[in-house]
């Protein structure tokens, strides 16, 4: 049975969708940009800080419902330009334990919302 969710912390989203959906294994968060973030205003423009302030939001999100960073599967990465791709990992890496990291996708996608220069979606297996 699948359950939706809204952060009551984040606006409702500008799209018809949830801001997290789980089924009995996984937990699928929708994409998430600084503008999407109340008190990021600020950050948006630098990809160091973006990247910062959604990867922790992802982790509380996550938490919200139970699941852990260390139980993330696959990312999704939008960025408005890849030439900023060594300065997002920087960041990214961060928030995860490797050599073992997540499975991922990065892509170029110029006109992200709100002006901003990431997007990140992911995918979480939920623990037993």
């Amino acid at each position: 049975m699948l359950e939706h969710h809204n952060d009551p912390t984040l606006p409702s989203p500008h799209f018809p969708g949830s801001h997290i959906v789980l089924d009995d294994r996984y937990a699928f968060v929708s994409g998430l940009t600084a503008a999407d973030i109340h008190g990021t205003e600020g950050d948006i423009g630098n990809i160091k800080e973006e990247t910062h302030r959604i990867m922790r939001e992802l982790e509380r999100m996550l938490d919200m419902v139970n699941v852990h960073m260390r139980d993330v599967v696959r990312v999704d990465l939008h960025l408005a330009d890849l030439d900023e791709i060594s300065e997002m990992d920087s960041i990214y890496a961060e928030f995860f334990e490797g050599p073992n990291y997540p499975a991922r996708t990065c892509t170029e996608s110029p006109k992200l919302f709100g002006g901003c220069r990431i997007e990140i979606t992911l995918m979480a297996r939920r623990p037993k």
